[in-house]
């Protein structure tokens, strides 16, 4: 079962670990999602916040 993450810098700790990083976008908001060899994170945001996360995170990006 993922389990939410309401923080921002617990997200790009988390990165360091993940396997890949999923985003999903929407017009209001961009979900990414990050999976780990246990778990998968998600992360709800604005898409302005989610590009400079994005440029910030060391795992492959995968969008859908």
């Amino acid at each position: 079962m993922p389990r939410e993450i309401f923080d921002e810098n617990k997200f790009l700790e988390l990165s360091e670990y993940a396997v890949h990083c999923r985003v999903k976008s929407t017009k209001e908001s961009v979900k990414l999602k990050l999976r780990t060899k246990k778990n998968l994170y998600t992360y709800k945001t604005d898409p302005q916040s989610a590009e400079r996360l994005l440029k910030n995170i060391s795992c492959d990006v995968i969008e859908l």
